[in-house]
């Protein structure tokens, strides 16, 4: 059985038809692109798998759990976190604290220790801070774990954001155009980034991305939208030599 199963999912806003009977399945431990021209509805599939929408018709079960109906914070405690193609830092809060609330879906301190401050909540506290440090010290952030996050620079920014969907401890990590309004020296990192990742935490990771030398370097397996329907799925090889997805980015190079 898939880790991630989606079954004929689709999404209507009135009278329009967003995503349309798609099917699609994440193994555990893979990496897989989601690609397509702008508005083929890649960011709205990622919204029904992640409970942003409601869908329309369809089913999403993750490691044999029905995901239809639930809220978005339930869905990201049971193992689904992303991050958003506009970066949503808490930009007033330190790169530190970032990454300790992406901790609190499954380190949650027993309520009395917590309000009498009792040694057990203190433990838990610090252990909590220093599990924070060593995913920013693996992420080459540790120097930063004091600064505001909106002081660090863009590629940091980037990368911290990865850091605390990380700090969830997720089944799935969902990547929505982490590459964009990089340069080609953070999109290299950026790149260096998913592969360590994916090598260091075995986890499932599928990517929106428009880059397509990214998604082709990086990627197992690719699936295509347009229109908000799946015109393709197969190996990076297998897509950029298909007609069809070649013809819905308007002949553009793959």
């Amino acid at each position: 059985m898939a880790l991630l199963e989606v079954t004929n999912l689709t999404k209507h806003f009135g009278g329009l038809t967003a995503v349309g009977d798609v099917t699609l399945e994440l193994n555990e431990g893979e990496l897989v692109g989601l690609i397509g021209p702008n508005g083929a509805g890649k960011t709205t599939l990622f919204n029904l798998l992640t409970g942003v929408y409601e869908p329309s018709e369809g089913t999403v079960v993750l490691d044999g759990t029905l995901l239809n109906g639930k809220n978005p914070y339930t869905i990201a405690s049971l193992g689904l976190s992303r991050t958003f193609q506009n970066i949503r830092l808490f930009k007033n809060m330190t790169v530190l604290d970032n990454v300790l609330l992406g901790m609190n879906n499954h380190h949650k301190p027993h309520t009395l220790s917590a309000l009498l401050r009792l040694p057990k909540f203190y433990n838990s506290e610090n252990n909590l801070r220093e599990k924070a440090m060593e995913l920013l010290t693996i992420f080459g952030l540790e120097t930063k774990a004091d600064h505001l996050a909106k002081n660090l620079p863009y590629g940091q920014q980037r990368r911290l954001e990865i850091v605390r969907a990380l700090a969830t401890e997720p089944k799935i990590l969902f990547l929505d155009e982490p590459a964009a309004g990089m340069n080609p020296q953070e999109t290299a990192e950026l790149t260096a980034l998913i592969r360590q990742v994916k090598e260091e935490f075995g986890i499932t990771i599928i990517l929106i991305e428009h880059d397509m030398s990214l998604v082709m370097e990086v990627t197992e397996r690719i699936y295509v939208l347009e229109y908000g329907r799946l015109i393709a799925h197969g190996t990076p090889d297998e897509i950029k030599n298909d007609k069809r997805v070649i013809e819905a980015y308007l002949g553009g190079e793959l």
